[in-house]
């Protein structure tokens, strides 16, 4: 495989990248060459790193690794980051395009004003779909964290969510309740954290704990399911803002087994290639 490889450096709402294309260049990176790879003082630095693949089911296949080199299913930032990087490639010259994940198929589509919104599917409830130990699905639950209880809601958006509400999220515990709640044994497969302050029934602010990358600037997952949760439990009404520290997202949904769209920035930050014996 290729010791030197070409990547795009890419940000949405500040949640940022490193997009690989792997359709004309053969790649095969180790757990452990992503980790060195994300590493902000000795590597490139990203949240997560995005491999384009080509797909038998879909225009093309959308592989996404957390800065801790685990792969996970779904990354809605990433999504609206990768269309912009296969048109701007030459990849593709559709503004529309299938894209295989994990978790399904996504739409994300580059609008005519620089914008990118991905249907991002149908959240899910149910806690086997999640994954989350419930006995049956509901708006909310009481996590025990710490030896203090905490109500959160539960959705899958294609990975796990919880989702608090919190007065105020610049003196949210993030870091340290993120992380306990993180490897909670009611969440088999880890889970990504929203802190979720609600300005009004149209505009929340937000901080994400993600799971394998800690506090990012924004997560377009976590947007969706905290929203989505505001909506299930009669406190937000579609079509909502979602201020994250990196930007802003529009995030609509209409309830039941529609599908959530998001809507938000996708940018190009630089090119470049890296040999990776040197790192």
């Amino acid at each position: 495989m290729a010791k030197t490889i070409k990547f795009t450096k890419m940000q949405g709402a500040g949640n940022d990248f490193m997009v690989i294309d792997g359709v004309t260049q053969p790649i095969s990176l180790s757990a452990d060459t992503i980790k060195k790879l994300a590493n902000r003082q000795f590597g490139i630095g990203f949240d997560q790193l995005l491999l384009v693949e080509s797909s038998a089911v879909a225009d093309f296949k959308y592989r996404i690794f957390n800065a801790d080199g685990s792969e996970v299913s779904q990354c809605g930032n990433g999504a609206r980051c990768f269309v912009r990087f296969v048109v701007d490639q030459g990849l593709t010259h559709q503004r529309e395009i299938s894209v295989e994940t994990a978790s399904g198929i996504i739409t994300p589509k580059l609008e005519a004003h620089g914008l990118v919104t991905v249907n991002m599917g149908a959240p899910r409830f149910k806690p086997d779909a999640i994954p989350f130990v419930a006995e049956s699905a509901a708006n909310s639950y009481v996590l025990e964290v710490n030896n203090q209880a905490h109500n959160i809601a539960a959705v899958s958006m294609g990975n796990p969510h919880a989702v608090l509400i919190v007065d105020d999220v610049e003196t949210a515990p993030v870091q340290s309740l993120g992380a306990a709640i993180e490897y909670h044994p009611r969440f088999p497969e880890r889970v990504n954290v929203g802190f979720m302050q609600i300005m009004n029934e149209h505009h929340i602010k937000l901080r994400v704990f993600e799971r394998g990358s800690g506090e990012t600037l924004a997560c377009g997952t976590g947007a969706c399911a905290a929203a989505v949760s505001g909506i299930q439990s009669g406190r937000l009404s579609s079509p909502v803002k979602v201020s994250a520290r990196g930007g802003e997202l529009s995030i609509a949904w209409q309830g039941t087994d529609t599908p959530v769209m998001m809507t938000g920035p996708a940018v190009t930050v630089f090119t470049g290639e890296i040999d990776l014996d040197a790192i």
